[in-house]
């Protein structure tokens, strides 16, 4: 993949490029691209899962592309459990003093290169984060090596920063849902402000439980660009890679995977209906667990993203409203559930109540995702993309667009294959096991009478539109028509006749072929 853009202006055309003053539009992208997890069962913090998951990356670069300077990457990154230990250390070394885990969180945040434009992001920042009644901890400047990436993914690259703020006033239980709050007024307000430098500004992850490292740069090159990732104590339980591989897209740094929750190989075909649909629903969208604040995190999908960052974007908000992230997974993502498909009649009570206010999110796709406490992949129902898994048997579980990327001794092996159409493979990092399809499945489509309320709701439109008597048409009136709209006696005979006697399509063909 070439970019015939002088390296010089490429942050110029860049910026020009993402407001969608040319041929390129955003909502036109999709991608193709290496993607996969690693994990512990036992959910023990490892750098060891830093390390294999570095590898992993490596091994998938050939899934990535190259710029035209044979040195910048589409894009690639990891997406992890917070390491604790790590930044309590760092922190203490600038005087600063955690809370317990899961009562602070760290925000991965890109800054625009201009100082003023960083300065006026900075402070958009502490003053929402104040009202919110969250409490700033204070910053840290992520320690990075620019000279390790390519020229191209150097020119556009932002001051990356990290934020550490207490959860303050806010209860725990709703933490995450209020720093989801807070991430879309910020980005709401710095959509506002009308300043090409600001296209940098990028919050890349916003939690208490995940953290994101990634950029505009290829697999080989993230873990030398990111020092911190080769410290003894940055430790995860998992760890979720991709390699991007742009197709009919322009790579970015806010667009490299993982996102918040999820990286994906392939594209969403649907995006364009998901995404008006999506719009049309913010009028009536309502939850108790929002309340008032949800018109700040208006609108759900961030206009300029992909069609991965979209999905993320609705994942995200169905996940904050309540649900479990499976549950969230297979509404977006469902099997194929039409009365052909041998199935539960819970499973398809399930899908076809979602299907009444959310439509499927279509394929080719393989999806990783995790919320810190799931970890797991699925395929959707079209089953075009690879998803091969190995399970060894002291405790280590690996999913990837293809098999090979980690060498597992034969003996240590204790299960493997690839994910079916439509299936889920998930790992539950607080039950310390990992759930089959059909169990997780069964456990979801039964928490609710999904039946029941599909039955006793269900309107059959069969019937309920036709009259009880057609009226006859006056003959003349009936010619005259004919006429206006240019009906033939053959198109009569041939063709309106037998639809109507049969209610079948008429088949003919023309000419005479028995000489």
């Amino acid at each position: 993949m070439k970019y015939i853009i002088k390296e010089s202006n490429y942050l110029n055309n860049f910026n020009n490029l993402m407001q969608s003053k040319s041929l390129y539009d955003p909502s036109f992208e999709h991608d193709s691209c290496g993607v996969g997890f690693i994990a512990r069962i036992d959910g023990n913090p490892s750098h060891s899962i830093i390390e294999d998951s570095i590898k992993i990356l490596r091994n998938l670069e050939h899934r990535g592309a190259v710029g035209s300077d044979q040195a910048t990457g589409d894009g690639s990154g990891l997406l992890i459990r917070i390491p604790d230990l790590f930044f309590r250390r760092e922190c203490l070394d600038m005087g600063l003093k955690l809370p317990d885990a899961g009562d602070y969180c760290v925000a991965m945040i890109f800054l625009p290169g201009d100082k003023k434009s960083a300065e006026y992001c900075t402070n958009v920042f502490e003053r929402i984060v104040a009202e919110e009644k969250c409490e700033i901890l204070g910053w840290r400047d992520v320690p990075v090596n620019p000279a390790d990436i390519g020229e191209l993914g150097r020119s556009t690259q932002p001051q990356i920063r990290q934020l550490f703020l207490s959860r303050g006033l806010c209860e725990r239980n709703v933490f995450e849902r209020k720093l989801y709050i807070i991430r879309r007024m910020v980005e709401n307000e710095t959509k506002a402000y009308e300043q090409s430098e600001l296209n940098q500004f990028y919050v890349t992850s916003m939690s208490s439980r995940t953290i994101n490292y990634k950029g505009f740069m290829n697999g080989e090159d993230l873990p030398n660009f990111y020092p911190d990732l080769h410290d003894k104590d940055f430790k995860s339980p998992f760890a979720i890679v991709h390699q991007r591989y742009s197709t009919n897209t322009f790579p970015s740094w806010n667009l490299a995977q993982p996102f918040r929750l999820l990286a994906h190989n392939g594209e969403i075909n649907t995006l364009s209906g998901n995404r008006n649909r999506m719009a049309s629903r913010e009028a009536d969208l309502s939850s108790d667990l929002f309340g008032s604040d949800i018109d700040k995190i208006k609108p759900i999908i961030t206009p300029d993203g992909s069609d991965s960052s979209s999905f993320d974007n609705v994942l995200e908000l169905l996940v904050m409203a309540g649900r479990s992230l499976p549950h969230a997974m297979m509404m977006m993502i469902p099997e194929a559930w039409g009365t052909k498909y041998f199935m539960g009649d819970d499973k398809r009570a399930f899908y076809e109540y979602h299907a009444s206010f959310m439509e499927p999110w279509d394929g080719p796709a393989a999806m990783v995702f995790t919320d810190g406490r799931y970890v797991g992949g699925i395929l959707d129902r079209n089953g075009l993309r690879p998803a091969r898994y190995t399970v060894t048997r002291d405790g280590i579980v690996m999913l990837a667009s293809e098999t090979g990327v980690l060498d597992f001794p034969d003996d240590q092996i204790r299960s493997h294959g690839r994910l079916q159409p439509g299936k889920m493979f998930l790992l539950d990092l607080e039950q310390n096991r990992i759930i089959p399809d059909n169990a997780i499945k069964a456990k979801i489509c039964r928490q609710r009478p999904y039946r029941h309320w599909v039955r006793n709701n269900r309107i059959e439109l069969r019937g309920l539109l036709t009259p009880t008597e057609i009226p006859r048409e006056d003959p003349v009136l009936l010619r005259q028509k004919h006429h206006a709209f240019g009906y033939t006696e053959e198109e009569l005979k041939m063709i309106l006749a037998p639809m109507g006697a049969y209610g079948q399509e008429p088949v003919g063909s023309m000419g005479d072929d028995t000489s």
